[in-house]
């Protein structure tokens, strides 16, 4: 019976380790078999004009008092006063992803998992403005993460159809915020989005002057295909107003091929291509262009493995540094929980790692952008 048992063991473990190279090997081409929804694309209708006027299209807004995700902070948390706050429109990442036959190419308004998910998102990466700012995060039909995955013409018909609510959001946002202070911030295709509304409704507009910086996270940003049309430069050094901070997270060894690959096969927001152009990469512990900065330096990282309990803040234990490929390099691996991508892409993570960094750099860049 132990002999068997041994044996069992024994094939779980090969079974395992197969199951482990497979992925290694074929990742990308796994998660595009399974992750690409089948059905027809059919368009949004529109919302109604006024859905963003009230607060049931809002994750978070200043009069949602309760339940607000983006008031969270982590336990310990004390902030100097700011003189002036800023009006933060904030994009959250897709937490719509789905398989099969379950996959639509937008989400649907009542899909409760994937609302949930982006209430999470809202928490761990929105709350980092609430000190700098009164927060706005929109519900948006989304793009299925899937539409990311394929060259098809459906993932950008997806993803235009779910611009349409954020610039109808955003809209709302500037009507209620009709001065003062700017902070705009994504993630992910939250940073998508974010890059087409700087390049169709604030470059070059009244509303650019307001706008004290920008946080494209997660999302590649070409220096010279993409900068030049979308009326802001990317933040050369901490404390810096008015410009683009963006980064891409990577452990080591790292492999973002993938993400080059597709970066190379766009026009930039200028029509200039991107193949051969420089990502655009902010070291989020030194707030610099490129350059590096050792772990002990991170202010604090937003620990969020314990199941049942907040996240929690850990310091001095994630490195930065940008590499020559434009992204950001983490030092070896961290246990940061289970959603890491091939290649040792720590994408899910962009703004967990640098949290409390990115909380300071807000407050000091919207310092600035009152200063002067």
């Amino acid at each position: 019976m132990a002999r068997k048992f041994l044996y069992v063991i024994a094939g779980l473990v090969v079974l395992v380790i197969a199951a482990l190279l497979v992925y290694r090997i074929w990742g990308m081409q796994l998660i595009r078999a399974v992750m690409v929804p089948r059905e027809a694309f059919s368009d949004l209708k529109p919302l109604p004009a006024d859905a963003y006027d009230g607060q049931a299209m809002w994750i978070a807004r200043p009069d949602i008092v309760k339940d607000n995700p983006a008031l969270w902070t982590p336990q310990g948390i004390k902030d100097a006063p700011v003189p002036e706050k800023a009006a933060v429109f904030f994009i959250h990442p897709t937490s719509y992803i789905t398989t099969f036959g379950d996959a639509h190419w937008n989400v649907r308004l009542d899909d409760k998992e994937a609302a949930s998910t982006a209430r999470r998102f809202v928490t761990g990466q929105a709350s980092a403005f609430n000190a700098a700012g009164n927060i706005w995060a929109p519900r948006y039909r989304q793009a299925n993460y899937g539409a990311f995955l394929t060259d098809e013409p459906e993932g950008d018909k997806a993803l235009a159809a779910a611009y349409r609510d954020v610039a109808q959001a955003f809209a709302a946002f500037l009507k209620a915020n009709p001065t003062g202070p700017l902070i705009l911030a994504g993630h992910s295709q939250g940073s998508r989005h974010l890059l087409q509304l700087l390049r169709e409704q604030v470059a070059d507009k009244p509303v650019a002057d307001r706008v004290a910086a920008v946080y494209a996270v997660g999302w590649p940003i070409s220096v010279e295909a993409d900068l030049p049309a979308l009326g802001l430069p990317a933040c050369a050094r901490a404390a810096q107003a008015h410009c683009i901070v963006s980064w891409q997270s990577y452990a080591e060894p790292a492999d973002p091929s993938a993400v080059i690959e597709t970066f190379g096969k766009k026009t930039g927001y200028s029509g200039k291509p991107r193949k051969g152009t420089h990502m655009l990469c902010t070291n989020p512990i030194t707030g610099a262009f490129n350059g590096a900065a050792p772990a002990s330096a991170n202010r604090g990282t937003l620990d969020s493995r314990e199941e049942g309990k907040p996240p929690r803040l850990i310091t001095g234990i994630v490195p930065a540094r940008c590499d020559t490929s434009g992204v950001l390099m983490i030092g070896e691996p961290v246990d940061m929980g289970p959603f890491t991508l091939p290649g040792n892409n720590y994408h899910v993570y962009d703004y967990s790692l640098f949290w409390a960094n990115v909380r300071e750099d807000a407050g000091q860049r919207l310092a600035a952008f009152l200063k002067s």
